[in-house]
């Protein structure tokens, strides 16, 4: 006879945020529709990267980013006590692993706008987490984002959509893609992956 309970009702499953990645090509508009998204809801928490670059003027640590000495980059690298890592122009930026990990387990929403090398590093370490790839509407309108900045040399532009071709090529090891049309739709949207309302 198959066991029965009576007047129990089933543990609800545990419903902890995911952490979510958001990662796409260099001038795609990931900084933008973060900062958008997290004026309309605040509460969604943002991991503050460690990087070994000098302030820039007005950036502020543990703000901005936590700024540390090659050193101290290397003593979190070796105490694993960063997510994921990556080398930029000369630069290493990690994701503290900890303020992530308190964060998940206190029920928060966490986001991490990351890098493609960074994104798949998270993949490994925490397989669980969501990746979304945030996609150009056209290869055409990423080439008029990276170029209209004014702000580069045409030999780093270039150097950036050599980079983008590769990381558009890795749409497909994300999760969900959205395509950048509209800051506002795609920060509703990437607020409704994380199921914050």
């Amino acid at each position: 006879m198959a066991a029965t309970s009576r007047g129990t009702t089933p543990e609800p499953p545990d419903v902890r945020p995911r952490l979510t990645v958001l990662s796409g090509p260099s001038g795609v508009g990931k900084s933008t529709v973060v900062a958008h998204m997290r004026k309309v809801h605040p509460q969604v928490w943002l991991s503050v990267s460690a990087t070994t670059r000098q302030p820039r003027p007005g950036e502020q640590d543990g703000v901005q980013y936590h700024f540390v000495s090659d050193d101290e980059f290397d003593k979190l690298v070796a105490n694993g006590e960063l997510l994921e890592w990556a080398e930029f122009a000369g630069n290493r930026y990690g994701t503290p692993r900890r303020a992530v990990q308190e964060r998940l387990e206190s029920g928060e929403p966490v986001l991490l706008e990351i890098d493609l090398q960074g994104a798949r590093l998270v993949r490994e370490s925490m397989p669980e987490a969501q990746l979304v790839f945030l996609a150009p509407p056209s290869w055409d309108e990423l080439v008029r984002r990276l170029t209209g900045r004014g702000t580069e040399s045409p030999e780093v532009i270039e150097r950036r959509l050599g980079a983008a071709k590769i990381e558009l090529a890795a749409e497909s090891e994300f999760d969900v893609t959205l395509v950048n049309t509209s800051v506002e739709d795609v920060a509703r949207e990437l607020l409704a992956l994380m199921d914050v309302v």
